[in-house]
């Protein structure tokens, strides 16, 4: 029957129809509609259509002409479809072709027929998203065929393997709703599948094997249960070395996919543990029921666990938002991004605009869901919502509804995929079918309960997305997204190529490193050695160990933080504030950490203030003149003067006169004998313990050949890595190539109150530079400060034209960028340091973590410690002419980053030392547009602008 081809299949013959009209016994088959009628025309135009995508429409739509009582015509349709015989084949593949990774095996993958015809082209250990999905469809094709005639009930079991994200409890239910009558056996097929998924610990699985009937097969089974992790690889793995489909009738597939418990293992064996989901288990303590916390702990804790489908209440409880919203952040990362869909159009063409899934699966998804709901009922996990055609009431709308709720555009604030609920009252009211509505239903009632929020910063304004992107296709390439979809091997984690390369023949945009997962049922991954930050097994909220990602591909060596108590709230002026709330007193910055506030410390001017105060307030801390006369702390951070060191609680014998990067931390001969000194200037955070400008190194090993990160010495050479700088006994002046306009000396003031080389020095070291010259001058902390030693400072052209910039605190010169000032936690910073067997935590180690979260290489990181030990974060453009595409894109970066802090999201805050981050506070310059408008975007960086200045000056 026609009813039982799938979307892959349907989608393949079209493919076949395009090039090879229906054969000579077509039009006979066309006798079996009553002439003259709607289906009747129909058929006769299948054998005349040359447009694919006509062709393809009037597949899907032919059901609709065509009732699937016509038993007779459908069958002798379906006999004569060129390619239909390859069906036995259970090739369901082409939709997962947009998965391939190399543009070879794409192409060869589109123009497949059968699996067996892409395994020559794509390799299945650097194409496992794309035969994971192959498998995944498989089982689909199986468990759905059980539909029959029932188109409805067909299309919602399809949804259970149309995407890759994480199964929802609706999708579960609407197949019970659709199917129960219908089916047993697709109901009992998609039971066992979802039961499985997540996967159970793969050793729980290991008597299965032993219900293979060949014994090769076992051999196998058992391996591959040992040595593999995920729910593709295994499978993948089984239909290889076994050669059979994943059949619900085959024994070894039907008690690897089944729900039955596994027998008790022998005496002798231990039982695996149960497996851990440690990146959701990060948010469990974020819900504010007991209930929805218990849940989320389940699921968090026990992998294959029946939890989540009772989880929707949750979900749709307006008390869990920042639960959701956590939860959200975990499956699908807020990524800037989205193009090549073919449903979702509207979502093209937007390179600076946050999604959480942008992909083929979820536009065919929306495609879905519209079908559906043109049946006239919507089902929701909390109630059915009856509709009337909305093929015919306000069909572009419901399109950008479903599309919206499938590509998922991230919000600022709320992080959420929701859309307004004016729009959601608005549609209903003129499209719900009021007639069937239940009694007491009205569609505010329904919108208060589905859409509550009206906020455009907490909820997607439907008429963003019913109009096309307004950027034009060749205009979106200013911007990239190498790692969006990732091109790297589901093992390993993308990360933006900013080593740069030795020639430009094997240079990528991106590198792909080996990863760590988050827990055993995790998809979430984590770079090899980094320290990730996870919730304790089975303690309270608030306590966390630090794990290394080893070469096993698993978190290893872990040791217990110090547990927060995060009951404790804090009182401020008679108010109650809770753990992890953000909020101002006067002109600070504060957050409630376990009942302690922790408070920025500049100084503040209030209205009340006399005129004597006014006079000597400078905005320095302390009210310390604003003169400069540097000293160097043993922090390694250049203060203006030795007033401000005292007052940031530096003895007099802690800091000495003078800028810390014009000394010689080698001049006393620090290094043992054998060994060479080298300068490593840095600033540190953590101050248990000495903070060394110096690195002795002794003979260096062998170089790796396959590390490629270029550095440039002080003679102006470059080396393919520090090693092989090391190797050569050469001093190290940048990072990255060297560039002719950094070969001559040219001093600059960096934003940390350190004079650089040149700007390459400063870039090299993270900093984007103030002004040209040697530092001679402080700026204040504090917008109402009175002029100070910088009105002497003669600044670069804010660039480009017509930005409204911000200032750095201490520096001279407004810049055009995003800035983010960061609260950070002393206590966890000193925690981190002596993990790290007491190598102290630096301003870089956080720089460098915070470089992996910018997803766009037209955009970089700068920063410093502030004089008054606020962690201040840049992000700004990196090209030398940057376009308005280019700093919008830069902006929405911060905007993420910034989010990510505030919600504590796992994302961010399970890397160390960024989980010693308490909040954010976030500036982005505007530029005045000709029509005098502001818009809000994140310019062109100083230091780029001096960079530009020196190239037009040699």
């Amino acid at each position: 029957m026609y009813s039982q081809i799938t979307h892959s299949i349907l989608l393949l013959l079209c493919v076949y129809l395009v090039s090879q009209p229906l054969r000579a016994q077509d039009p006979l088959c066309c006798n079996h509609a009553p002439e003259y009628s709607p289906c009747k025309e129909a058929c006769d135009q299948l054998a005349t259509i040359k447009s694919e995508s006509r062709l393809k429409h009037l597949l899907q739509r032919l059901p609709n002409y065509c009732p699937e009582s016509m038993n007779e015509l459908w069958t002798c349709v379906n006999s004569t479809l060129p390619g239909v015989s390859r069906k036995s084949e259970g090739w369901v593949g082409l939709g997962c072709c947009e998965l391939a990774i190399s543009a070879e095996c794409r192409r060869k993958c589109e123009q497949a027929s059968s699996k067996s015809d892409i395994t020559k082209v794509c390799k299945k250990v650097t194409e496992k998203p794309l035969y994971g999905c192959i498998t995944k469809n498989e089982i689909g094709s199986t468990c759905c065929s059980y539909a029959g005639r029932h188109t409805i009930c067909r299309e919602y079991c399809q949804a259970i393997f149309r995407t890759d994200s994480t199964l929802t409890a609706s999708q579960i239910n609407a197949v019970k709703g659709y199917c129960q009558s219908h089916s047993s056996q697709l109901l009992s097929c998609v039971n066992n599948f979802t039961k499985s998924y997540p996967i159970r610990s793969p050793l729980d699985s290991l008597y299965c094997c032993d219900r293979a009937e060949q014994s090769h097969c076992q051999v196998a089974c058992r391996r591959i249960l040992r040595t593999m992790n995920t729910e593709h690889e295994i499978m993948e793995g089984l239909i290889e070395e076994c050669g059979s489909q994943p059949l619900p009738q085959d024994p070894l597939w039907q008690c690897f996919l089944g729900s039955a418990h596994p027998p008790s293992p022998p005496e002798e064996e231990t039982p695996h543990p149960a497996k851990m989901d440690q990146a959701k288990l990060h948010c469990c303590a974020k819900a504010n029921t007991s209930l929805c916390r218990e849940m989320c702990e389940e699921m968090s804790t026990n992998w294959g666990s029946q939890t989540w489908q009772n989880f929707v209440q949750c979900e749709y409880n307006p008390v869990e938002s920042e639960l959701i919203s956590c939860l959200s952040d975990v499956r699908e990362p807020c990524q800037l991004g989205c193009k090549d869909l073919g449903y979702c159009t509207n979502f093209n063409n937007r390179p600076t605009e946050l999604f959480r899934s942008c992909n083929v699966q979820s536009d065919q998804g929306a495609m879905s869901d519209f079908k559906l709901w043109s049946n006239g009922t919507i089902r929701m996990p909390l109630m059915n919502i009856p509709v009337l055609d909305i093929r015919k009431c306000l069909p572009d709308t419901w399109k950008a509804v479903a599309c919206v709720l499938q590509i998922k555009p991230c919000q600022s604030k709320s992080r959420g995929s929701l859309i307004c609920k004016s729009d959601c009252v608005d549609i209903l009211s003129q499209c719900g079918d009021r007639r069937l509505f239940q009694e007491g239903q009205t569609p505010e009632r329904i919108c208060e309960l589905l859409s509550p929020v009206d906020d455009p910063e907490q909820c997607i304004p439907l008429h963003t997305y019913l109009t096309p992107s307004i950027h034009p296709t060749g205009v979106v390439e200013e911007v990239v997204h190498p790692c969006n979809p990732s091109p790297c091997p589901s093992n390993h984690l993308c990360q933006v190529n900013r080593r740069g390369c030795l020639d430009d023949f094997h240079c990528l945009p991106y590198i792909c490193v080996p990863a760590c997962k988050l827990g055993e049922a995790s998809e979430f991954l984590v770079q090899q050695d980094a320290l990730i930050q996870v919730p304790t097994r089975s303690a309270p909220a608030g306590c966390f160990e630090v794990c290394s990602c080893g070469a096993s591909g698993r978190l290893e060596y872990c040791v217990e933080m110090p547990c927060v108590d995060t009951s404790k709230a804090c009182n401020v002026a008679g108010q109650r504030k809770s753990h992890g709330t953000s909020f101002q007193i006067d002109c600070h910055h504060c957050s409630c950490f376990s009942g302690e506030t922790v408070c920025s410390t500049r100084e503040c001017l209030g209205e009340g203030s006399s005129e004597r105060d006014r006079h000597h307030f400078t905005g320095l801390p302390c009210s310390c003149p604003d003169h400069f006369i540097p000293v160097c702390a043993s922090n390694g951070r250049t203060y203006p003067s030795a007033c401000v060191a005292r007052c940031m609680g530096f003895k007099d014998h802690q800091f000495v006169f003078g800028q810390c990067r014009l000394s010689n931390p080698c001049a006393g001969k620090p290094c043992p004998r054998g060994q060479r000194c080298v300068s490593r200037f840095r600033v540190c955070l953590s101050d248990t313990g000495d903070c060394p400008q110096f690195e002795c190194v002794g003979r260096s090993p062998p170089c790796e050949r396959t590390t490629v990160e270029p550095v440039c010495d002080t003679d102006g050479l470059v080396h393919p890595s520090l090693c092989h700088l090391q190797q050569a006994a050469k001093s190290l002046a940048y990072m990255g190539q060297c560039q002719e306009s950094c070969r001559s000396p040219q001093p600059v003031c960096g934003h940390n109150g350190e004079t650089y080389r040149t700007v390459c020095d400063a870039f090299s070291d993270r900093v984007a530079v103030d002004y040209l010259g040697p530092c001679h001058a402080v700026g204040p902390l504090s917008d109402s400060a009175p002029d100070s030693s910088c009105a002497l400072i003669l600044c670069p052209p804010v660039s480009p034209p017509g930005c409204q910039p911000v200032t750095p605190p201490g520096a001279c010169c407004p810049i055009c960028a995003s800035m983010l000032q960061i609260l950070w936690n002393q206590d966890h910073i000193n925690t981190f340091s002596k993990l790290k067997r007491e190598d102290p935590v630096t301003v870089q180690d956080v720089l460098r973590v915070l470089r992996l979260h910018v997803s766009v290489p037209q955009c970089d990181v700068f920063g410093f410690l502030s004089i008054d030990h606020v962690l201040v974060v840049l992000i700004a453009p990196v090209e030398q002419q940057p376009t308005p595409l280019q700093v919008e894109a830069c902006s929405k970066e911060a905007e993420k980053i910034d989010s990510l802090i505030n919600f504590s999201s796992p994302t961010l805050m399970s890397h160390v030392p960024l989980s010693a981050f308490l909040s954010s506070q976030l500036q982005t310059s505007t530029i005045l547009s000709s029509s005098g408008t502001l818009c809000t975007l994140s310019p062109l960086s100083p230091g780029l602008a001096l960079l530009l200045g020196l190239l037009l000056l040699s």
